[in-house]
């Protein structure tokens, strides 16, 4: 990771509220690099093979989910409209008695989460299966039919009505298996679809994997910021304990063979080790992580144009969490997370609120004295100030300065890393530093 040069935290902290007039636009966000031919041979020295062996893997299994879906309707008078979307996850309860999962309910949503599995064993995201089970020719993956192809959108559809078919965005694919498993663990006498199930999600993450030991957004990968190692919304940090509970076998898992299980362990560790390059280090210090990082170079990278490259509360705080549930950590990992907390613990922001009052046009900062700790979601890595941004692909250092609807609708604040100090309290008693 490259190194910066950082001036004194509370210099920083003192200056990280500028007023509305003191605003100003700092910089603008870039799209992130592809990940291709040409910058593997470039990059990827000695790996080079490893990395173009996995893209060819990548471009194959694409091809083959596309072929599958064209196979399907050929012949057929009328194409099926395309899937629902919606909150995928809330029909998908993982928190549920276990004696919901036998109820017909439950197995008419595992059955519908099975017939929309993509060729290449993954699902999409926003994906509800309180729905019919998917028809033949359906597309896999609601939402393409309306997504539009603007060249300044970072989010751009790369692939005409073709997009996020199979990923770990917004929980997709993980949220699918743990689900199943829940099901075919209360079901044993009717469980075999769901494990076959499981078992081709669990191979779909396993060939998802970068040969870095991190995982894309997107599988098979479809261009763009989808293409890089991705921390957001707690992707990456969703798959390795996935596959730290397949590899351990127990429980839900049992069923899985024992060299898948070898497998899942083999990956959980591979990750881990991306994750701990992944901890970007700023004047020779550990600090946090980023929302996703260019697997070729290990450098933090933008995502969506109003997600630029930079520090995440928000992730880093999942990524602690799931350091600090291991059960025996190296002391690379002792140091990463002491690291990690002193960070969250020095960029908190006492006494303000993130909410709409009257008068307002869209959600600011208030002062409040009792408020909870708040972080922003970025830090800029030179400055460790709040930094925002907008669909524009402007940087502002004031979030009074991003779009009323870009306010309201994104959570450019956050308590939830209150609750990655709170377990760090706990974990460092048993856990002192490491010099």
């Amino acid at each position: 990771m490259k190194k910066y040069i950082v001036p004194s935290l509370a210099a920083l902290m003192a200056a990280a509220f500028l007023t509305s007039a003191q605003a100003k636009e700092i910089g603008m966000n870039v799209p992130s690099p592809p990940l291709n031919e040409a910058r593997i041979t470039e990059l990827a020295g000695p790996q080079s093979k490893v990395w173009l062996d996995y893209l060819a893997r990548s471009k194959a299994q694409m091809t083959a989910d596309q072929d599958a879906l064209m196979a399907e309707r050929k012949g057929l008078t009328a194409i099926p409209a395309e899937p629902a979307t919606g909150n995928g996850e809330a029909t998908m309860p993982l928190k549920a008695e276990a004696a919901w999962y036998k109820t017909p309910e439950a197995r008419a949503v595992a059955d519908s989460i099975i017939s929309y599995q993509t060729p290449a064993g993954g699902w999409g995201k926003n994906q509800p299966y309180n729905v019919p089970p998917r028809q033949k020719g359906q597309a896999y993956v609601g939402g393409n039919e309306g997504r539009v192809n603007d060249p300044a959108n970072f989010d751009r559809p790369l692939i005409d009505k073709w997009s996020y078919v199979g990923t770990t965005d917004n929980g997709a694919t993980i949220t699918e298996i743990r689900y199943l498993a829940r099901v075919a663990a209360q079901n044993p006498d009717r469980a075999a679809p769901y494990q076959n199930s499981i078992v081709r999600g669990i191979e779909y993450l396993l060939a998802a994997q970068f040969p870095n030991g991190g995982w894309p957004q997107v599988w098979p990968l479809q261009g763009g910021y989808h293409d890089m190692v991705t921390l957001n919304d707690n992707a990456m940090e969703g798959v390795i304990s996935l596959m730290r509970d397949a590899g351990a076998g127990k429980g839900n898992f049992a069923f899985l063979p024992d060299a898948l299980k070898a497998r899942a362990r083999a990956a959980e560790q591979a990750g881990l080790k991306a994750l701990l390059a992944g901890q970007v280090v700023i004047d020779g210090k550990l600090t946090l992580w980023p929302q996703q990082y260019d697997p070729l170079t290990g450098q933090p990278t933008s995502a969506r144009n109003y997600e630029p490259p930079s520090l995440s509360s928000t992730e880093s705080a999942g990524i602690l969490m799931y350091l600090m549930q291991r059960p025996d950590p190296s002391p690379e990992e002792v140091k990463a997370i002491h690291a990690g907390a002193a960070m969250l613990k020095q960029l908190k922001i006492d006494g303000y609120v993130f909410k709409r009052v009257e008068g307002d046009d869209g959600r600011r900062l208030h002062a409040q004295a009792d408020a909870p700790p708040l972080w922003s979601r970025y830090y800029d890595m030179k400055t460790f100030k709040p930094i925002f941004s907008d669909r524009s692909k402007q940087i502002f250092d004031t979030v009074d300065d991003v779009s009323a609807g870009r306010r309201n609708g994104y959570a450019w604040f956050s308590t939830t890393p209150q609750k990655a100090i709170e377990a760090y309290e706990t974990w460092r008693a048993k856990h002192p530093g490491v010099k």
